[in-house]
């Protein structure tokens, strides 16, 4: 069995937990620690039962409490090195990782950690680099895809082995366009290094699912340019018109902005 609980999905801060009976991890500690250990007591889940830190890349609201966490509580941390240097120059993280606790992955090379078997692949986004994770345990697996500007055929590789999947829907096109955002953000968010609309993550989804995807988690949306229902009906209805039926081939969730959803039992 595998469960996972998100702590949070958006600009404000993302950390999401995986846990087999024997073991434990986080992707991504944007979150303050303080509500991090608050929640942790709400779901009854201890801290000390996470035993490594993966990190998808060095934007502050993935990663501004790391080396906080990892120092507290003695905790390898898990990034490429381009991922590693970038938290190095971050002034948002005010405690940095030791180096003693630094670990390096490699895109492409899987890794056992504990219960847990690891494949980073790349995902384009403008941070240092930037990885999504394949993640096998608990005799099922789990991909997360977040802060992708554009869908590349490796990700589409690992969408097609996925049965449950955390895939970015950020926001929609027309709200970004009309919005107040100055061009320039605009156009970081449009841009091939920028976020995944609602339209292309159900196309990503409806294009490349095999019939082993089961459960469907849309992350990081953006409070100004999406809303949680126009994200969940804009991909829910391309899945539909590729035949494909939410609730009965299915099972597709929007997880919350700043606050924790789950847990699910995958």
């Amino acid at each position: 069995m595998l469960k996972f609980i998100s702590f949070g999905s958006g600009s404000s801060g993302n950390c999401y937990f995986l846990q087999t009976p024997a073991d434990g991890l986080l992707i991504d500690i944007g979150v303050g620690l303080r509500s991090l250990r608050k929640d942790c007591r709400t779901y009854g889940v201890s801290l000390s039962a996470v035993h490594h830190v993966l990190i998808t890349h060095d934007h502050a609201d993935h990663i501004k409490s790391v080396g906080s966490l990892s120092h507290d509580f003695t905790l390898p941390v898990y990034a490429t090195r381009e991922v590693h240097a970038g938290i190095n120059r971050n002034y948002c993280v005010n405690k940095k990782i030791a180096d003693t606790l630094k670990c390096y992955l490699e895109k492409g090379v899987t890794t056992q950690l504990g219960d847990f078997l690891i494949t980073p692949f790349n995902v384009p986004h403008d941070s240092s680099d930037n990885v999504g994770y394949f993640i096998e345990a608990g005799g099922t697996n789990f991909c997360l895809i977040t802060d992708a500007g554009t869908v590349t055929d490796e990700m589409r590789t690992y969408i097609s082995r996925a049965r449950n999947l955390v895939i970015e829907a950020n926001h929609d096109v027309e709200m970004v366009q009309s919005g107040p955002y100055p061009q320039f953000l605009k156009d970081r968010i449009l841009s091939g290094t920028g976020h995944l609309s609602n339209h292309t993550c159900g196309e990503t989804i409806a294009q490349n699912m095999s019939e082993d995807l089961k459960r469907v988690w849309l992350c990081h949306l953006s409070e100004e340019n999406n809303h949680p229902e126009l994200a969940r009906k804009t991909v829910e209805t391309i899945l539909r018109g590729y035949g494909i039926v939410v609730g009965a081939d299915l099972q597709l969730e929007v997880l919350k902005r700043n606050t924790p959803t789950g847990p699910f039992e995958l």
